[in-house]
This record gives structure tokens, C-alpha cells and sequence, in this order.
């Protein structure tokens, strides 16, 4: 794949000869199928605020430019971590329903349980990949699957792909992805290259299975799930990008969230300025010079690994692009959840570390001060369901379907991971089975073709260990575990400082029975919560 990846420039209206050469070795003429082609591109720890129309100073440019010809959300929910997120975005139901109430197994051992916790796909649930497949598209992956290790049957071949690179587990090496953690070409384990960088070759893959489908078959039209590892931990930055940041952050976490509040005010992002929620960290001028100095280099990896997923953005649209297929291909590009505070408070990571990345997954962390900035204004981050975590940045990209009206702004209704399942059997004619759970769902279309109604009036639910929310309308009842229910009125507050439980006991206690019903009926744990790894360590004793 190297040799694809040198002819690949970096942004899609740069290609010139270099895509003739690539087009002329295809006698395939192509055209827009009657149904679009579907692009799902789901980045992994991103924050709200990480790219630059959401209010990033990261060079963002091709992703800025899908949001500029399509639409941004402003509510789009995830379900605060990176396998729960996985399985409600491929199945359309709750991650209990389909086995992921916590966690995957880890690739280290087998959980050995079942049930809602079970850690890996069930089998009462189907995929966007099976649905899509019995409905005549090709169906491709490239990335994370983080869906099940243990068990070949939960794979993305036997769960409807036909083409799959990537890393079945959930987090890996980027230059050097070895061992339990390592790659895996549809099901057989293989090597990385010698100049393997896996941003860079999940694009390289998606890019070589779409053009071997267009020559099989242009006409039928295909689906993509690219799910890119970046930038979860270890933030392993190419050492060119990693200096095109350093030293830009060495003013600190509060600067950083000042600058990206006022250019999210500037983008018109909020209809009303909201009060941003009060930082999670030590102030930046108590830290020693060498902290400042650690913390800055922490950053500078972290932005400099979302320039590399946006380059790569840039490469697959502007293949899209010449293949004549854009116009005719709904894109989204979405983040898993919200900023990774995994790492402790200041994370964890040094120029030398980024300079000699260790093997692994060891190597630098963003930390809990910085991931609280990169959420900006919200609420904490990824664990957790206030709007830190829980509400991800979302762009919709589809110049044949999205509403002109809609292009280059905003859409401010209520939508979430589950919606993706009845949207895609809608744009594919596609049917769901009969026999399983219904998806919990909307289709998204209604919204991306101009209606001005929410597509959600009923209420959604969340649970992840033990932290849990309830979103109703104007409405937020949201809990960190075992403290007590918050209640929000979320249209005024969206950055949940004022709690309103105390005010409205009457409306907290409808939710929260409403919570509890739910939580009976899905099969989640609690009052006390399940976690895996606490699982894994009691079996050990």
C-alpha cells in the first residue's frame, strides 16, 4: 500500500495527475447509484471542541470543508465510551441488549459470562453491515472494531462485512500494532509494514475496497465504516506533525477554552453564549516550568494526531471525488465520546516520549486537565454521560440529499448513535429482522431534509458504569455514580451548572422513575454497577 499512499496528496482539491494515474489503471465509467453510498467515519476520544468548525485552533481543513457543503449537529449523543458507543452504532439497540453493557473481554481473557455484560456481541441483535448487505450494498470496514475478540463469530466478516482491515481489539500501537493488539486482514492476523502508520493505512484500505468494488460492480452501491484509532492513547504522533503544534499550548488549559469558546460564538455554534463549566484541574501558572513544558509537548501529540486523521479525510473524499462518487455518498464523521481523561489529572507523556514512542500500548496520555478543555464548555469527559462525555461532535455530508438550506449549519435537534440503523434501511430499502428487539431509533433523514421538528419527543436513556442520564425534551436528569440525580433544563443550561433537582423534585422523580423502568427492562445493574476488570480481578483471588 505504500505506493498508493505517496500518490495520495492530502486534501481533495489537490489531486491533479497523480489520481489520473491511480483512475487510468480502472476502465470502470463511474455512476451515482439510485441509492447514496454510505460513509461512516467514527474518530476515537475526540473532544466537542478538537476540530476546527467546532472551535478548534487544530488544522482542520477537510473536515471543516464537510461541514461547511453539509451540516453540523449541536446534540448528537454517544454513550460516553468507546465499545459501548460501538455496539449502539452498529446495532441500533442499547449496548445491554446486545452484550455491551461495560466492556469488551479483554484480548488478555475471556470474560466467560453471558448476558447483558457478557463483554462481546450477542446473538439477538443484527448489524448496519447484515442489514445493508441483504439490501445489495457492499459492505466494507476499515479500523477499530472493539466489538467482540474471543469469539471468531463476532468479527466483522461473520457480522456482514465483506472486506475488513484493522485492529480487533480496542486500542493499539499506531506505527508498530503487534501481538493480542494487533492486525488483522478479514480474519488472519498480519504484519505491519515497515513505514505502517495506522491512520494512514486504515485510509489506504478503505480507499484499495472501494475501488475493487467499483470495478466489480459501479453500480451497486457500497457501505463504509471506517473507524480510525485516533487519538486514543498512546497519542503515537508522526515527529513532523508533533513540531507543527509544540509550543502552541504552553499557555495553558483556561487560554485554550477561552480561544475556543470565542471562536464557537464566532462559527454560531450557540444560539444563546453559554457559561462554560468550570475547569477540572490545577491552575496552569501552580505548575512547575518542566510540567508546563510535558503538558505542552501532551497537547501538541494529541492535535497533531487529529491533522493526521484530517489529512486522511482529505485523501479518502478527494477519491471519492474524482471516482465521481461524492455527490451521491452521505458521509458522517462523528467522535466515539467525549475527551479521554485516562492518564490521571496531567497525564501523561514528554517530547522524548513522542520522539521514541514505547512499544505498545504505554506512551503518552492526554489527562484529565487537558481532555476537560477539549470538551469545551461542556462537563467532564469520556466515562461519563454529562455533555462532556456524552454529546459528540457530528457532521453530516451529502450534496444530492441534504437540504441546500441546511449547508454550511447547524442542526439543533435531539439525535443519537441509535438513529443510524433506521436511517440506513430507510436510504437502502433495506429490512430489519422480524425477530429481533426493534432498533430504539429515528431515522435521521426527516432532519437532513429540511424538517425543523425534533425527530425524538419520546425519552432516551443512558447507563455506563453506574453513571446514568435521562434526556426529555428540555429536560436532563444525569448522574455520576452512587452521588445524587442532577436535573437540568438542558435548553437553557447546557452546560449543566444548575441543578434543579432540589427546585423540581416532582419532575427528577418522574425521570428517574422512568430511568428505573428502563434500566428493569434493558437488564442494567444497578444500584451497584458491573465493571468488568473489578470482574476479572475477583475471579483471580
Amino acid at each position: 500500500m505504500g505506493s498508493i499512499r505517496q500518490c495520495l496528496p492530502m486534501t481533495w482539491w489537490m489531486w491533479g495527475a497523480c489520481m489520473a494515474v491511480l483512475l487510468a489503471s480502472s476502465a470502470v465509467t463511474a455512476q451515482s447509484p439510485s441509492r447514496p453510498n454510505i460513509v461512516l467515519i467514527l474518530v476515537d476520544d475526540m473532544g466537542f471542541s478538537d476540530v476546527g468548525c467546532y472551535g478548534a485552533e487544530i488544522r482542520t481543513p477537510n473536515i471543516d470543508r464537510l461541514a461547511a457543503r453539509g451540516v453540523r449537529f449541536t446534540q448528537f449523543y454517544n454513550y460516553g465510551r468507546c465499545c459501548p458507543t460501538r455496539a449502539a452504532l452498529m446495532t441500533g439497540l442499547h449496548p445491554h441488549q446486545v452484550g455491551i453493557g461495560h466492556m469488551t473481554e479483554p484480548p488478555e481473557r475471556p470474560l466467560g459470562i453471558s448476558g447483558p455484560y457478557q463483554g462481546h456481541l450477542n446473538d439477538q441483535c443484527t448489524t448496519l453491515a447484515e442489514v445493508l448487505r441483504g439490501a445489495g450494498y457492499r459492505t466494507l470496514m476499515t479500523g477499530k472494531w472493539h466489538l467482540g475478540y474471543h469469539r471468531r463469530e463476532d468479527w466483522p466478516l461473520q457480522r456482514g462485512f465483506e472486506r475488513y482491515f484493522g485492529c480487533i481489539s480496542g486500542a493499539c500501537n499506531y506505527f508498530r500494532p503487534t501481538g493480542e493488539r494487533g492486525l488483522t486482514m478479514g480474519n488472519e492476523p498480519v504484519e505491519p509494514a515497515d513505514d505502517f502508520y495506522a491512520t494512514d493505512a486504515f485510509t489506504d484500505y478503505a480507499i484499495q475496497f472501494i475501488d475493487e468494488s467499483l470495478v466489480e460492480d459501479g453500480n451497486r452501491p457500497f457501505f463504509l465504516y471506517l473507524a480510525y484509532n485516533a487519538p486514543h492513547w498512546p497519542l503515537n504522533a508522526k515527529w513532523e506533525e508533533f513540531l507543527r503544534y509544540r509550543g502552541q499550548y504552553r499557555d495553558g488549559w483556561e487560554a485554550l477554552m477561552r480561544r475556543r469558546l470565542a471562536k464557537q460564538l464566532e462559527l454560531g455554534l450557540w444560539e444563546e453564549p453559554p457559561t462554560p463549566a468550570p475547569h477540572e484541574g490545577p491552575r496552569w501558572e501552580s505548575l512547575s516550568e518542566q510540567q508546563r513544558d510535558d503538558l505542552d509537548a501532551i497537547m501538541a501529540a494529541y492535535a497533531a494526531c487529529i491533522d493526521s486523521i484530517d489529512q486522511n479525510v482529505g485523501r479518502l473524499v478527494g477519491y471519492l471525488e474524482q471516482r465521481g462518487q461524492l455527490d451521491n455518498t452521505l458521509i458522517f464523521f462523528l467522535s466515539d465520546n467525549g475527551a479521554c481523561q485516562e492518564g490521571g489529572t496531567l497525564g501523561n507523556g514528554s517530547q522524548a516520549m513522542v520522539r521514541n514512542p514505547p512499544p505498545g500500548t504505554a506512551g503518552v496520555r492526554l489527562g484529565r486537565a487537558w481532555a476537560n478543555a477539549c470538551n469545551t464548555p461542556f462537563r467532564l469527559y469520556k466515562h461519563f454521560l454529562h455533555e462532556g462525555g456524552a454529546c459528540t461532535p457530528c457532521i453530516a455530508h451529502w450534496p444530492a440529499g441534504i437540504d441546500k438550506r441546511l449547508q454550511g449549519g447547524f442542526l439543533r435537534h435531539v439525535a443519537w448513535l441509535p438513529d443510524f440503523m433506521p436511517t440506513v434501511i430507510e436510504l437502502a430499502g433495506a429490512e430489519y429482522p422480524a425477530d429481533l428487539p426493534p432498533p430504539v431509533g429515528r431515522s435521521l433523514l426527516p432532519l437532513l431534509h429540511g424538517q425543523d421538528q425534533p425527530i425524538h419527543t419520546e425519552p432516551l436513556f443512558w447507563e455506563h458504569e453506574g453513571n446514568a442520564a435521562v434526556r426529555h425534551g428540555p429536560w436532563k436528569l444525569v448522574r455520576r455514580y452512587q452521588k445524587p440525580w442532577e436535573l437540568y433544563r438542558i435548553d437553557r443550561d447546557r452546560t449543566e451548572l444548575l441543578d434543579l433537582a432540589q427546585e423540581h423534585p416532582e419532575q427528577r422523580d418522574r425521570m428517574k422513575h422512568q430511568w428505573e423502568a428502563w434500566a428493569d427492562a434493558t437488564g442494567v445493574q444497578y444500584p451497584q454497577r458491573f465493571n468488568m476488570y473489578e470482574y476479572l480481578r475477583s475471579t483471580e483471588k
